[in-house]
């Protein structure tokens, strides 16, 4: 498949208020919410995971500290947790293309406008044990993400329509083992890659290209173990590569491992397998032999560390955190004449982080690369007019500038400056990637071909708000 199939589910509501759950009366938790995985409640212990932490500073992470959507019954326990999320942009490509259409990118679909990117609200709860979770959601990013899903093409009684407005819907138990133990079946936000879905959480806006290329959502089952008060492991049996439903035969399977030694330093490691293929358009076979045996296999890890950290009891003028994080990728498809070889994902993203007055202002560099040989995972610049030979060799570069002014955990205001570049024409021109006229229902004249440059330079102001 050369269509990108995205994560779109990459946030959640704040751990600390979960994990609020476990402890006794007047025992405090500061871990915030985690995007790769589920919080886990300990009710009646006092083994929490993560306790006592602040990991507010950690890229792809909830900043908040306050948290006011609480319901609590008449003892005082927190029945129910909300979250409200509206999160808005424009984005100035420089290249202005015609169609308004910028490319390459799951975070922003549109350029020269403003866009409502997500606009999200839900609820979680963990009372007496009970897991349950649901998101709903809106906004221009859920076209982008999600109607490339090809796999509710297999069959009928599919298709996105039902799930599209779900960020995330999950059932499930906490069990007292060790410092706990979640079983939980639904839809469920991505554990592959350090960067969230939700921007407030992330320390650039534009996500970093191997972060963008890989899931933002699973659909499947996961059993999540915190077998010590720093480590947590997860198991995951899924339906497919960022799909609703399956395209072959066989679920896909995952791992992912946190393990956070002290509030100052993150590692983490993430693993995929499955079989993501459908069967030629054309094909003559029937049955098991219609289906390809061409398998995926997908692995990240990232390491987050604060180098430097200004007590908030002390001097807060001039910088007071400063950080660095580093998420690889590697992966590759083979079978049925494949090679690994020709089809792999390599790539990488460096950011480092300036904070400063107060940590009311913060300051981010960053810069990337990914190969994708085959493409079997980057986008397609455009919908006609684009074959897979004219990038049948892509090597991908980034580099980002990124100005956030906090006011309070609830607000972010941020200035970004992105370039881009491509060893191959890639990135939408000022002919657009549509239509001579830019316009979708105009008929195509013979010859035309969407115009693609080798570098794009953008410029991205955003609004995000968040409780």
């Amino acid at each position: 498949m050369n269509i990108l199939f995205l994560r779109p589910w990459q946030s959640g509501l704040p751990v600390a208020l979960l994990l609020a759950l476990s402890l006794p009366a007047g025992a405090q938790s500061t871990e915030p919410t985690t995007q790769k995985s589920a919080p886990a409640a300990d009710s009646g212990t006092a083994k929490v995971p993560f306790a006592g932490l602040d990991l507010t500073w950690v890229n792809g992470q909830n900043r908040q500290r306050d948290f006011p959507l609480q319901f609590k019954d008449a003892a005082g326990e927190t029945v129910l947790t909300g979250t409200v999320l509206l999160d808005s942009y424009f984005n100035y490509n420089f290249a202005r293309p015609l169609d308004h259409t910028q490319t390459i990118s799951a975070t922003t679909g549109r350029a020269q406008e403003f866009s409502l990117n997500l606009a999200s609200a839900g609820i979680e709860t963990t009372y007496k044990n009970v897991i349950g979770r649901l998101w709903v959601q809106t906004g221009s990013m859920l076209h982008v993400v999600q109607e490339t899903d090809g796999s509710v093409l297999r069959g009928r009684n599919t298709g996105t329509g039902n799930l599209k407005f779900i960020r995330e819907a999950a059932a499930g138990y906490h069990f007292n083992k060790a410092y706990g133990l979640n079983v939980e079946l639904g839809i469920f936000m991505s554990y592959i890659g350090l960067e969230s879905y939700v921007m407030q959480e992330n320390w650039s806006y534009q996500r970093s290209l191997v972060c963008d290329f890989t899931p933002f959502y699973f659909q499947g089952a996961r059993v999540q173990f915190y077998p010590s008060r720093r480590l947590k492991t997860e198991l995951w049996l899924m339906n497919g590569w960022q799909t609703y439903n399956s395209f072959n035969r066989r679920p896909a399977v995952g791992q992912s491992t946190y393990f956070r030694p002290s509030e100052n330093l993150q590692v983490a490691a993430n693993f995929y397998y499955g079989n993501d293929s459908r069967p030629a358009p054309d094909s003559a076979a029937i049955g098991a032999r219609a289906y390809p045996n061409v398998v995926r296999f997908h692995h990240d890890h990232s390491v987050v560390a604060r180098y430097y950290h200004k007590p908030r009891t002390g001097s807060l003028r001039g910088i007071t955190q400063a950080a660095f994080s580093l998420n690889n990728h590697y992966g590759f498809q083979s079978g049925d004449g494949l090679r690994a070889r020709d089809n792999f994902m390599l790539g990488s993203s460096l950011a480092h982080r300036l904070w400063f007055a107060q940590n009311t202002l913060a300051f981010t560099t960053r810069v990337g690369f990914v190969k994708n040989p085959s493409r079997y995972l980057s986008f397609s610049p455009s919908a006609v007019g684009f074959t897979d030979a004219d990038a049948s060799r892509l090597t991908a570069k980034e580099a980002t500038l990124t100005l956030d002014f906090m006011p309070s955990d609830f607000v972010t205001f941020r200035a970004e400056y992105l370039h881009r570049s491509a060893n191959v024409p890639y990135f939408a021109g000022p002919g657009g990637t549509t239509s001579p006229s830019g316009y979708a229902d105009q008929p195509l004249p013979a010859g035309w071909q969407p115009d693609l440059r080798t570098y794009e330079n953008r410029a991205i102001f955003s609004l995000n708000v968040r409780l």
